[in-house]
């Protein structure tokens, strides 16, 4: 199948390249010059474990190509899948801008039937948007845009006929782990699609038919449902983490372990095990503006959502518990103080510093007199962009408060304490007699419960978990 996607992000990239590892001919668009160059030239311009060699490999093949000419990609493919930023407005609705322009693109240049899939995480009633966008293009080039049906590409047949041009719109939501997302997309747990139409049901089940052979992942909804479905699913999965992180906070008042409650309760087989780790907030690009788009949607239809308006604030809150910890510890003044940070990413598997928690934490150090030294994997380059030098500095200085290393066990010389705020793995199992070796203080605060706090302490560490103290 000819399938274009448009947007060469994240969601964009990893599903042209696992669409094409399928088979399919895939072209993915982009406007932005930049990042197509380097796609072009063997480059990835996001991180992203196990894309490169699928992007490669298919790129090898002839099956997937990058280009930024808009009629080409749309000329191209049957699915037209629009894969491109919703960032938060000023009020937290989803910014539409970018959808609206993919589906006008569209409506410029197609000549034939086409099926357009939102594919982006977009709020209920995206769909009726698109569909009036690219009808509004059509209307503009004199064409009459004709009604989806079944058997459904219309009067014009394959393209433009004597009565006008066809397209059906398609709610397709993505539901990619950053860190995790080739996996996911080769083995969803579901695939939800949105349609009113049978061709476009028929087309969508061909797409997705690899996925069906040992059991049937396809899931046809309306329109309006599917684009629910999405924000739902990130509006529970972040309601579960903020309900742990309270009971983090109250157990620690009681005297009670988080850790053994989570085995507790998890092993309910009606609550599980999934998201109940207790930690320092969820940021990223998902689950912060997933949130506060639903709750936007909630108020324009007068029905405020109490509950996601209190799962935002605690995660809010939480975010600064390490700093919390730090200051009962060592006093607010902290001046002369200087910590090791593990974790710059707001998780594993992943260089997005969108919302982490790692910069609340740090921004948080500085204002109270502190210095860092930071590490992690695969996040370094992002976070040195986001802090390039101090304000007072002239350009192209680096701060005077925050340094870099490449490798964990460095970042602790001469530093009071190290704190964790990122579950790399290869945190998980670290030489405790180096860490007590390096530390002025064998100090850390954990902000992942990594560790055991009998274990740790047993090592001659003093030890600050979440939920994990009395």
């Amino acid at each position: 199948m000819k399938i274009t996607v448009i947007g060469s992000g994240y969601v964009g990239l990893v599903s042209g390249a696992c669409l094409a590892e399928l088979g399919n001919d895939v072209v993915c668009l982009d406007i932005d010059p930049r990042k197509i160059d380097i796609l072009n030239n063997g480059g990835v311009p996001i991180y992203e474990p196990g894309l490169e060699s699928v992007i490669k490999s298919n790129v090898a093949a002839g099956r997937l190509r990058f280009t930024t000419d808009i009629n080409e990609s749309v000329a191209h493919g049957l699915v037209q899948m629009i894969a491109v930023g919703t960032p938060s407005g000023e009020d937290g609705s989803a910014d539409l801008q970018y959808v609206i322009a993919a589906a006008r693109a569209i409506g410029r240049a197609m000549a034939e039937y086409k099926v357009i899939v939102d594919k982006s995480t977009v709020p209920v009633g995206t769909a009726d948007k698109v569909k009036q966008a690219v009808q509004e293009e059509l209307n503009k080039r004199g064409i009459t845009s004709l009604p989806s049906t079944v058997g459904g590409r219309g009067a014009g047949g394959e393209g433009l006929g004597e009565r006008g041009l066809n397209f059906s719109v398609v709610s397709n939501p993505e539901f990619l782990k950053e860190g995790a997302a080739i996996d996911d997309f080769n083995r969803p747990d579901r695939i939800v699609i949105g349609a009113e139409d049978e061709d476009a049901i028929k087309i969508m089940r061909e797409m997705y038919a690899p996925f069906q052979r040992n059991h049937d992942r396809l899931m046809v909804m309306d329109i309006r449902s599917a684009e629910l479905t999405k924000y739902a699913a990130n509006a529970m999965l972040a309601t579960r983490i903020s309900f742990m992180n309270e009971l983090a906070n109250l157990a620690e008042k009681v005297g009670a372990d988080i850790e053994h409650v989570r085995k507790g309760i998890g092993s309910d087989q009606r609550i599980g095990y999934h998201f109940l780790y207790a930690g320092c907030g969820y940021g990223g690009s998902c689950f912060p503006k997933d949130i506060r788009a639903l709750q936007r949607t909630g108020a324009e239809y007068g029905l405020p959502l109490k509950v996601l308006e209190a799962v935002e604030r605690v995660n809010d809150s939480q975010k600064s518990v390490l700093l919390q910890k730090i200051t009962k510890r060592f006093g607010e003044n902290l001046k002369g103080k200087h910590f090791a940070l593990w974790g710059l990413a707001f998780k594993p598997g992943t260089d997005d510093m969108r919302e982490a928690t790692s910069r609340v934490v740090m921004e948080g150090l500085w204002a109270r007199g502190a210095t860092v030294t930071a590490y992690d994997p695969a996040a370094m380059e992002g976070t040195r962009h986001i802090y390039p030098l101090q304000s007072h500095q002239k350009a192209g200085a680096a701060r005077a408060d925050l340094g870099y290393t490449d490798n964990p066990q460095d970042a602790l010389h001469e530093a009071d304490a190290l704190v964790i705020v990122t579950e790399w793995k290869a945190f998980k199992s670290p030489d405790f007699n180096v860490i007590k070796a390096r530390l002025k203080q064998p100090i850390i605060f954990d902000g992942r419960n990594l560790f055991e706090p009998s274990s740790v302490a047993a090592q001659g560490i003093e030890y600050h978990g979440i939920g994990r103290e009395g």
